[in-house]
């Protein structure tokens, strides 16, 4: 069968020891719907530059490439713009018939924090091929804020696919007939005529004030701030980090090259218990900007009636004139093996984006 392993699946695969970790052990907060989080261990390096280990193992590379360690055990402050690498706790020990595949976390995403999983003998980032064994590291880069980070935190997750589990145009528009995946702001649901789908399902951006999104329509971030503590829920003030944006007579905004904005979608979206998603550029023909830093949407996210989907934009090369509506990205979807036991937004869960509107990480008051 093809399709994405989900929570009962990946609890499977640590009980049998196929993924190990260094102490601690692995925690089952770290088990999500369809998706494994994974965390920094305790030393870190920055090194001079990033690399794809695609001719060598990582430690290889990193002695080339390393200008001093540090350990972090009990925390160290990443500088903005510096390029660092840790070895994770975690590493596959058994080998899978899966590609594994990696992504920030939301909160990462939220935070300008770039990820990137790394594995020997890889020549890809962000995925690991079927009957990979041996450790993961994840080069880190902050880019907006300097972070204090520290051994467990968890900044990326991954996600195990059997075959080919990604959903059809066709079997995306089935899906939507049988029962609809977007909704309006009065939770009132969007007919399939109304709703684009090519090579996903496309969503656009939200640039006006409506139930969900009151006051500010965005957030750009500030370029110079204090110290954002990653592992501190709750703890931070947005403003010494974020510069709201108010919403423009017309629903025209620009936005400025290499600057960071949070910005909600302008559709709410319901992610089925049976699927899972995953956020993607939408075309490179729009222009140059990154969308996607964090885009798996477990099984279950937005509940009865959707939730808004949150963006994380950077432009690149010139100013970029946005519309509200605009389409400005895509959820491309994918089959699991089964139903989760638990899904996103259960109680038993810490399910921080459930019902959403416009939302900044979880690490701000």
């Amino acid at each position: 069968m093809d399709g994405i392993l989900v929570y009962q699946h990946i609890r499977a695969l640590l009980e049998d020891g196929a993924i190990a970790s260094c102490n601690p052990a692995v925690s089952p907060a770290q088990v999500q719907p369809a998706s494994l989080d994974l965390r920094i261990g305790t030393l870190g390096y920055r090194v001079r530059s990033g690399f794809l280990p695609e001719t060598a193992t990582v430690a290889e590379r990193l002695e080339e490439t390393t200008l001093y360690t540090f350990d972090v055990t009990d925390g160290a402050v990443l500088e903005k713009g510096h390029c660092y690498v840790f070895p994770l706790l975690e590493r596959i020990e058994k080998p899978l018939p899966y590609t594994i595949r990696a992504n920030p976390k939301s909160s990462t995403g939220r935070l300008d924090l770039f990820t990137r999983l790394l594995g020997d003998h890889c020549g890809r980032f962000e995925m690991l091929p079927p009957g990979y064994t041996g450790p993961l590291y994840l080069e880190v880069v902050p880019r907006s804020f300097p972070v204090k980070l520290q051994t467990g935190t968890s900044l990326s997750q991954i996600r195990f696919a059997a075959g080919d589990a990604v959903l059809s145009d066709d079997a995306l528009r089935a899906e939507y007939e049988r029962s609809p995946l977007l909704f309006r702001d009065d939770g009132s649901p969007i007919p399939l005529g109304e709703v684009r789908i090519d090579d996903g399902l496309c969503m656009g951006i939200c640039l006006s004030n409506d139930r969900d999104v009151q006051g500010p329509i965005g957030y750009e971030a500030r370029r110079y701030s204090r110290v954002l503590d990653v592992s501190a829920t709750g703890a931070h003030d947005w403003r010494d980090f974020f510069k709201p944006i108010e919403p423009s007579h017309d629903g025209h905004l620009i936005v400025e090259p290499e600057e960071f904005y949070i910005f909600a979608s302008k559709e709410r979206v319901r992610i089925p218990r049976h699927l899972a998603a995953e956020m993607a550029a939408y075309d490179v023909g729009i222009g140059e900007l990154r969308t996607n830093y964090a885009g798996f949407f477990d099984n279950g996210f937005g509940g009865a009636q959707g939730t808004r989907a949150v963006l994380e934009v950077r432009p690149h090369d010139v100013p970029f004139l946005v519309e509200d509506g605009q389409v400005f990205f895509k959820l491309q979807f994918f089959k699991s093996l089964e139903e989760p036991d638990v899904a996103y937004g259960d109680a038993k869960l810490e399910s921080h984006y459930q019902g959403q509107g416009l939302r900044l990480s979880k690490h701000f008051a």
